[in-house]
Protein backbone atom coordinates (compact mmCIF):
# COMPACT_ATOMS: atom_id res chain seq x y z
CA UNK A 1 0.00 0.00 0.00
CA UNK A 2 2.77 2.38 0.71
CA UNK A 3 4.73 1.87 -2.19
CA UNK A 4 1.66 2.49 -4.39
CA UNK A 5 0.82 5.78 -2.36
CA UNK A 6 4.48 6.33 -3.32
CA UNK A 7 3.81 5.68 -6.80
CA UNK A 8 0.82 8.29 -7.19
CA UNK A 9 3.13 10.85 -5.44
CA UNK A 10 5.68 10.67 -7.68
CA UNK A 11 3.59 10.79 -10.56
CA UNK A 12 1.61 13.67 -9.68
CA UNK A 13 5.13 15.60 -9.12
CA UNK A 14 6.35 14.50 -12.57
CA UNK A 15 2.86 15.62 -14.40
CA UNK A 16 2.82 18.98 -12.27
CA UNK A 17 6.25 19.21 -13.33
CA UNK A 18 5.39 18.68 -16.90
CA UNK A 19 2.55 20.68 -16.84
CA UNK A 20 4.42 24.03 -15.51
CA UNK A 21 7.23 23.58 -18.04
CA UNK A 22 4.41 23.35 -20.96
CA UNK A 23 3.05 26.06 -19.16
CA UNK A 24 6.43 28.39 -19.27
CA UNK A 25 6.69 27.02 -23.20
CA UNK A 26 3.60 28.29 -24.06
CA UNK A 27 4.04 31.56 -22.13
CA UNK A 28 7.52 31.81 -23.82
CA UNK A 29 6.12 31.26 -27.15
CA UNK A 30 3.03 33.86 -27.14
CA UNK A 31 5.65 36.70 -25.98
CA UNK A 32 8.08 35.97 -28.88
CA UNK A 33 5.06 36.51 -31.42
CA UNK A 34 5.13 39.83 -32.38
CA UNK A 35 1.71 41.99 -31.36
CA UNK A 36 0.09 44.23 -34.33
CA UNK A 37 -1.95 46.68 -32.75
CA UNK A 38 -4.99 47.82 -35.34
CA UNK A 39 -6.76 50.84 -33.69
CA UNK A 40 -9.80 51.77 -35.86
CA UNK A 41 -11.83 55.07 -35.01
CA UNK A 42 -15.12 53.49 -35.44
CA UNK A 43 -17.09 51.17 -37.90
CA UNK A 44 -18.69 52.14 -41.18
CA UNK A 45 -18.24 50.01 -44.08
CA UNK A 46 -14.89 52.13 -45.47
CA UNK A 47 -13.15 52.03 -42.26
CA UNK A 48 -14.24 48.25 -42.29
CA UNK A 49 -12.61 47.54 -45.90
CA UNK A 50 -9.81 49.04 -44.62
CA UNK A 51 -9.69 46.60 -41.63
CA UNK A 52 -9.99 43.88 -43.92
CA UNK A 53 -7.54 45.18 -46.64
CA UNK A 54 -4.64 45.12 -44.00
CA UNK A 55 -5.78 41.96 -42.37
CA UNK A 56 -5.37 40.11 -46.15
CA UNK A 57 -2.33 41.97 -46.74
CA UNK A 58 -0.18 40.79 -43.78
CA UNK A 59 -1.19 37.01 -44.49
CA UNK A 60 -0.17 37.59 -47.90
CA UNK A 61 3.58 38.83 -46.74
CA UNK A 62 3.27 35.54 -44.82
CA UNK A 63 1.63 37.47 -41.24
CA UNK A 64 -0.88 35.18 -39.98
CA UNK A 65 -2.49 36.19 -36.85
CA UNK A 66 -2.03 33.45 -33.87
CA UNK A 67 0.25 31.31 -35.74
CA UNK A 68 3.10 34.04 -35.96
CA UNK A 69 1.89 37.11 -35.38
CA UNK A 70 -0.97 38.55 -32.77
CA UNK A 71 -3.34 41.10 -34.19
CA UNK A 72 -4.98 43.02 -31.37
CA UNK A 73 -7.57 44.74 -33.10
CA UNK A 74 -9.07 47.35 -31.51
CA UNK A 75 -12.68 49.88 -32.21
CA UNK A 76 -12.76 53.18 -30.23
CA UNK A 77 -16.17 53.65 -31.66
CA UNK A 78 -15.85 56.63 -31.95
CA UNK A 79 -14.94 58.00 -28.63
CA UNK A 80 -11.97 59.95 -28.06
CA UNK A 81 -11.04 58.77 -24.48
CA UNK A 82 -10.91 54.76 -25.74
CA UNK A 83 -8.63 56.43 -28.85
CA UNK A 84 -6.39 57.20 -25.69
CA UNK A 85 -6.75 54.30 -23.34
CA UNK A 86 -5.87 51.84 -26.58
CA UNK A 87 -3.39 53.49 -27.57
CA UNK A 88 -1.34 53.65 -24.24
CA UNK A 89 -2.56 50.04 -23.88
CA UNK A 90 -0.81 48.84 -27.34
CA UNK A 91 2.51 51.12 -26.37
CA UNK A 92 2.75 50.00 -22.53
CA UNK A 93 2.64 46.20 -24.22
CA UNK A 94 5.07 47.22 -26.49
CA UNK A 95 3.62 46.01 -29.88
CA UNK A 96 6.13 45.55 -32.66
CA UNK A 97 4.36 48.04 -34.88
CA UNK A 98 0.80 50.18 -34.39
CA UNK A 99 -1.77 50.76 -37.11
CA UNK A 100 -4.38 53.64 -36.83
CA UNK A 101 -7.65 53.98 -39.16
CA UNK A 102 -8.46 57.19 -39.66
CA UNK A 103 -6.96 60.33 -38.18
CA UNK A 104 -8.34 61.12 -35.16
CA UNK A 105 -6.46 57.35 -34.33
CA UNK A 106 -3.45 57.64 -35.87
CA UNK A 107 -3.10 61.01 -33.64
CA UNK A 108 -3.44 59.41 -30.21
CA UNK A 109 -0.83 56.64 -31.51
CA UNK A 110 1.27 59.82 -31.82
CA UNK A 111 0.57 60.87 -28.64
CA UNK A 112 1.47 57.04 -27.13
CA UNK A 113 4.21 56.39 -28.57
CA UNK A 114 7.61 58.17 -30.24
CA UNK A 115 9.58 55.23 -30.36
CA UNK A 116 7.28 52.47 -31.61
CA UNK A 117 6.90 52.06 -35.69
CA UNK A 118 3.40 53.50 -36.73
CA UNK A 119 1.66 53.32 -39.94
CA UNK A 120 -1.10 55.66 -40.89
CA UNK A 121 -4.47 54.17 -42.69
CA UNK A 122 -6.60 56.52 -44.32
CA UNK A 123 -4.94 59.85 -43.33
CA UNK A 124 -5.06 62.61 -46.29
CA UNK A 125 -2.15 64.83 -45.16
CA UNK A 126 -0.18 63.05 -42.19
CA UNK A 127 2.02 66.32 -42.54
CA UNK A 128 -1.05 68.70 -41.96
CA UNK A 129 -2.25 66.42 -39.78
CA UNK A 130 1.33 66.87 -37.44
CA UNK A 131 2.37 63.12 -37.80
CA UNK A 132 5.48 63.57 -39.78
CA UNK A 133 8.10 66.03 -41.06
CA UNK A 134 7.00 65.89 -44.30
CA UNK A 135 5.51 63.69 -46.69
CA UNK A 136 8.21 62.64 -48.48
CA UNK A 137 10.66 62.26 -45.67
CA UNK A 138 8.68 61.30 -42.71
CA UNK A 139 11.86 61.91 -40.45
CA UNK A 140 10.37 59.89 -37.07
CA UNK A 141 8.21 57.28 -36.37
CA UNK A 142 5.46 57.16 -38.47
CA UNK A 143 4.87 56.20 -42.33
CA UNK A 144 1.75 55.39 -44.24
CA UNK A 145 -1.10 55.36 -46.99
CA UNK A 146 -2.97 58.92 -47.69
CA UNK A 147 -6.78 58.34 -48.46
CA UNK A 148 -6.32 61.89 -50.37
CA UNK A 149 -9.07 61.55 -53.16
CA UNK A 150 -9.06 62.71 -56.81
CA UNK A 151 -11.57 66.09 -56.35
CA UNK A 152 -11.03 67.55 -59.71
CA UNK A 153 -12.03 64.28 -61.17
CA UNK A 154 -14.82 64.05 -58.68
CA UNK A 155 -16.39 67.71 -59.35
CA UNK A 156 -15.73 66.98 -63.21
CA UNK A 157 -17.75 63.97 -62.92
CA UNK A 158 -20.35 66.41 -60.89
CA UNK A 159 -20.64 68.66 -63.64
CA UNK A 160 -20.86 66.19 -66.46
CA UNK A 161 -24.32 64.24 -64.46
CA UNK A 162 -25.26 67.66 -63.53
CA UNK A 163 -24.52 70.44 -66.57
CA UNK A 164 -27.45 72.72 -65.50
CA UNK A 165 -25.99 72.68 -61.76
CA UNK A 166 -25.29 76.36 -59.98
CA UNK A 167 -25.46 74.93 -56.06
CA UNK A 168 -23.29 72.55 -54.58
CA UNK A 169 -23.37 71.53 -51.05
CA UNK A 170 -20.65 70.28 -49.46
CA UNK A 171 -21.07 68.75 -45.59
CA UNK A 172 -18.58 67.73 -43.12
CA UNK A 173 -17.46 67.57 -39.92
CA UNK A 174 -15.51 70.35 -38.57
CA UNK A 175 -13.47 67.96 -35.88
CA UNK A 176 -12.01 65.94 -38.25
CA UNK A 177 -8.63 67.16 -39.64
CA UNK A 178 -9.14 64.92 -42.56
CA UNK A 179 -12.47 66.77 -43.33
CA UNK A 180 -11.83 69.95 -42.80
CA UNK A 181 -8.47 69.74 -45.36
CA UNK A 182 -10.75 68.40 -48.24
CA UNK A 183 -13.81 70.73 -47.46
CA UNK A 184 -11.38 73.59 -48.35
CA UNK A 185 -10.18 71.57 -51.79
CA UNK A 186 -13.53 71.02 -52.69
CA UNK A 187 -14.83 74.67 -52.36
CA UNK A 188 -11.82 75.71 -54.56
CA UNK A 189 -12.43 73.12 -56.94
CA UNK A 190 -16.32 73.71 -56.89
CA UNK A 191 -15.47 77.55 -58.07
CA UNK A 192 -13.01 75.96 -60.50
CA UNK A 193 -15.91 73.67 -62.31
CA UNK A 194 -18.51 76.98 -61.84
CA UNK A 195 -20.27 76.19 -59.30
CA UNK A 196 -21.28 77.93 -55.84
CA UNK A 197 -20.27 75.97 -52.60
CA UNK A 198 -22.45 76.24 -49.45
CA UNK A 199 -20.80 74.68 -47.33
CA UNK A 200 -22.42 73.20 -43.90
CA UNK A 201 -20.56 71.31 -41.01
CA UNK A 202 -21.49 69.18 -38.31
CA UNK A 203 -20.11 68.21 -34.44
CA UNK A 204 -21.21 64.86 -34.50
CA UNK A 205 -23.80 62.31 -36.07
CA UNK A 206 -26.55 63.51 -34.24
CA UNK A 207 -26.48 67.05 -36.15
CA UNK A 208 -26.39 65.22 -39.96
CA UNK A 209 -30.77 65.00 -40.15
CA UNK A 210 -30.84 69.02 -39.19
CA UNK A 211 -28.14 70.33 -41.11
CA UNK A 212 -28.99 68.19 -44.27
CA UNK A 213 -32.33 69.24 -44.25
CA UNK A 214 -31.53 73.24 -44.20
CA UNK A 215 -28.55 72.49 -46.96
CA UNK A 216 -30.62 70.30 -49.59
CA UNK A 217 -33.20 72.95 -49.64
CA UNK A 218 -30.72 75.34 -50.55
CA UNK A 219 -28.59 73.10 -53.22
CA UNK A 220 -28.50 71.38 -56.54
CA UNK A 221 -26.26 68.40 -55.07
CA UNK A 222 -24.16 67.77 -52.00
CA UNK A 223 -20.62 66.38 -52.12
CA UNK A 224 -18.96 64.54 -49.16
CA UNK A 225 -15.49 64.18 -47.95
CA UNK A 226 -13.74 61.01 -46.97
CA UNK A 227 -15.69 62.11 -43.42
CA UNK A 228 -16.47 59.12 -40.56
CA UNK A 229 -18.88 61.09 -39.10
CA UNK A 230 -20.87 61.69 -42.25
CA UNK A 231 -20.34 58.39 -42.95
CA UNK A 232 -21.25 56.92 -40.04
CA UNK A 233 -24.76 58.40 -40.49
CA UNK A 234 -25.24 58.17 -44.49
CA UNK A 235 -28.45 56.46 -43.69
CA UNK A 236 -29.86 59.37 -42.41
CA UNK A 237 -28.03 61.92 -44.78
CA UNK A 238 -29.45 59.46 -47.79
CA UNK A 239 -33.35 59.93 -46.38
CA UNK A 240 -33.00 63.75 -46.29
CA UNK A 241 -31.88 63.95 -49.56
CA UNK A 242 -33.35 61.09 -51.11
CA UNK A 243 -37.25 62.69 -49.86
CA UNK A 244 -35.69 66.64 -51.24
CA UNK A 245 -34.71 64.92 -54.63
CA UNK A 246 -31.36 65.62 -54.46
CA UNK A 247 -28.30 63.97 -55.28
CA UNK A 248 -25.16 62.58 -53.30
CA UNK A 249 -21.83 62.68 -54.42
CA UNK A 250 -19.36 61.23 -51.97
CA UNK A 251 -15.69 60.85 -51.73
CA UNK A 252 -15.63 56.82 -51.35
CA UNK A 253 -16.38 54.14 -52.83
CA UNK A 254 -18.43 52.38 -50.04
CA UNK A 255 -20.88 55.57 -49.80
CA UNK A 256 -22.03 55.49 -53.57
CA UNK A 257 -22.98 51.47 -52.19
CA UNK A 258 -24.91 53.46 -49.27
CA UNK A 259 -27.36 55.47 -51.40
CA UNK A 260 -24.81 57.97 -53.31
CA UNK A 261 -25.17 58.66 -57.05
CA UNK A 262 -21.29 58.11 -57.64
CA UNK A 263 -17.83 59.27 -57.68
CA UNK A 264 -14.44 58.86 -58.94
CA UNK A 265 -13.38 57.30 -55.56
CA UNK A 266 -10.53 55.42 -54.05
CA UNK A 267 -11.26 51.45 -53.44
CA UNK A 268 -11.25 51.63 -49.59
CA UNK A 269 -10.31 47.82 -49.19
CA UNK A 270 -6.93 48.70 -51.88
CA UNK A 271 -5.85 51.10 -49.29
CA UNK A 272 -6.11 48.68 -46.71
CA UNK A 273 -3.85 46.44 -48.49
CA UNK A 274 -1.34 49.33 -49.31
CA UNK A 275 -1.48 49.63 -45.29
CA UNK A 276 -1.31 46.09 -44.78
CA UNK A 277 2.11 45.52 -47.46
CA UNK A 278 4.11 48.13 -45.56
CA UNK A 279 2.91 47.01 -42.33
CA UNK A 280 4.60 43.73 -43.09
CA UNK A 281 7.91 45.20 -44.76
CA UNK A 282 8.45 47.20 -41.11
CA UNK A 283 7.85 43.85 -39.44
CA UNK A 284 10.50 42.27 -42.00
CA UNK A 285 13.19 44.89 -41.56
CA UNK A 286 12.82 45.97 -44.78
CA UNK A 287 11.56 49.76 -44.39
CA UNK A 288 11.88 52.39 -41.69
CA UNK A 289 9.05 54.32 -40.42
CA UNK A 290 11.52 57.81 -41.08
CA UNK A 291 13.31 56.80 -44.53
CA UNK A 292 9.69 55.54 -46.30
CA UNK A 293 7.60 58.25 -47.92
CA UNK A 294 4.17 58.50 -47.46
CA UNK A 295 1.78 56.15 -50.33
CA UNK A 296 -0.59 57.29 -52.55
CA UNK A 297 -3.49 54.86 -54.49
CA UNK A 298 -2.74 56.21 -57.65
CA UNK A 299 -5.91 55.42 -59.72
CA UNK A 300 -9.46 56.20 -58.89
CA UNK A 301 -12.51 54.32 -60.01
CA UNK A 302 -15.46 55.70 -61.22
CA UNK A 303 -18.09 53.98 -59.54
CA UNK A 304 -21.85 54.68 -60.53
CA UNK A 305 -25.29 53.33 -58.79
CA UNK A 306 -27.41 53.47 -61.62
CA UNK A 307 -30.71 52.13 -59.51
CA UNK A 308 -30.60 56.21 -57.68
CA UNK A 309 -29.65 57.81 -60.72
CA UNK A 310 -33.11 55.85 -61.89
CA UNK A 311 -34.77 56.87 -59.00
CA UNK A 312 -33.74 61.02 -59.62
CA UNK A 313 -34.10 60.67 -62.94
CA UNK A 314 -30.74 61.14 -64.06
CA UNK A 315 -29.33 60.03 -67.42
CA UNK A 316 -25.91 58.32 -66.54
CA UNK A 317 -24.00 58.52 -70.56
CA UNK A 318 -23.98 54.69 -71.40
CA UNK A 319 -20.13 55.18 -72.62
CA UNK A 320 -19.50 55.86 -68.38
CA UNK A 321 -21.26 53.15 -67.46
CA UNK A 322 -19.24 50.98 -69.99
CA UNK A 323 -16.06 51.72 -67.99
CA UNK A 324 -17.64 52.33 -64.58
CA UNK A 325 -17.92 49.98 -61.77
CA UNK A 326 -21.21 49.94 -60.80
CA UNK A 327 -22.94 50.15 -57.08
Amino acid sequence: MKKMIGFITVLIILLSVAFVTETKKQATKEKEIPVVGILQLTSHPALDKIYQGIVDALKEEGFVDKKNIKIDFQNAQGDQSNLKTMSERFANEQAAVMVGIATPSAQALANASKEIPIVLGAVTDPKGAGLVADNQHPGGNITGVSDLTPIKAQFNLIKTLLPSAKKIGIIYSSSEDNSVVQGKQAEAEAKKSGLEPITATVSSTNDVNQVATSLAGKVDAIYVPADNTVASAMNTLISVTDAKGIPIFPAVDTMVAEGGLATVGLNQYELGKMTGKMTADLLKGKKKAATTPIEYLKHGDTIINPKKAEKLGITIPQEMLDHAIIN
